[in-house]
Parts: C-alpha cells; sequence; structure tokens
C-alpha cells in the first residue's frame, strides 16, 4: 500500500449526505463506519459517521466525519491532511517532524480501531492525521 495524502473534511451531522453526494460527482466506492459500530450505541451520534471513505475510479481519494462529541466544528476550518498507509517506519518519520513545534491533539498511539493514529496542528496551524495501519 505504501502511503497516501488526502483531504479529510469534517462535518456537523451530515457527513454520509456530503460523501453520498462526493459518490454522485466522483464515482467509485464509499465505505462508511458509524460511532454505534465503533463503540458508542445508544449515544446520540450512534448514526453519524466516525469514518467514511470514498475511493474513485480515477484515484482520488476523500476522507471525512461528523465531529465527534466533545470537539468543535467550525465551518471553513474543517478540513485536514490526512497521511495514511501501512509503512509505519515511514509514517511515524512523517509524525515526528510534522507534530514538532506545532500542537498535538490526539498522541500518536494505537486506538480503539486497531491502528496507530495522531493529529496535530503544525507549526503554521495546518491540521494533520497520521494512521499507520496495522495488518
Amino acid at each position: 500500500m505504501g502511503s497516501r495524502l488526502n483531504p479529510y473534511l469534517s462535518f456537523a451531522g451530515d457527513a454520509r449526505q456530503a460523501l453520498e453526494f462526493y459518490k454522485s460527482v466522483f464515482g467509485g466506492e464509499l465505505t462508511l463506519h458509524t460511532f454505534g459500530e465503533s463503540g458508542m450505541a445508544g449515544s446520540p451520534v450512534e448514526d453519524q459517521i466516525m469514518h467514511g471513505q470514498l475511493e474513485s475510479p480515477s484515484g482520488y481519494t476523500i476522507m471525512a466525519s461528523d465531529t465527534p462529541p466533545g470537539m468543535e466544528h467550525r465551518p471553513g476550518t474543517n478540513i485536514s491532511v490526512s497521511l495514511s498507509g501501512d509503512d509505519g517506519e515511514e509514517l511515524r518519520g512523517y509524525w515526528e517532524k510534522i507534530s514538532s513545534e506545532g500542537t498535538v491533539s490526539v498522541p500518536f498511539e494505537k486506538q480503539m480501531w486497531g491502528d496507530e493514529f495522531g493529529a496535530c496542528a503544525d507549526r503554521f496551524g495546518i491540521q494533520w492525521m497520521v494512521n499507520v495501519v496495522q495488518s
């Protein structure tokens, strides 16, 4: 798989509708995972999207989610750059450099979905997410 760089969009409860719209524009395969499937069954956000991914036939990848409880949704700043893949050494190196002198919002560590993940704003204020897929 190597590594990939793509946009990651945040929504205020309408990520499903947005991703379905982008699928109608770009085509491809859409995968959706809800907060309920990820341990928040019975919560007010159980049907909202924890992670969605559209893989287009042209090679475009768009990832998105609804803003999780406790985090602020700010239209206009609701996009991050996502670095993901299975090359842990490469991606950990990127994380170390991109988070250096920045602000870490999610420490880089193993997450409930099994992957290593971290989120930060770099020293220029750009939001980044790094995810190492665990085989």
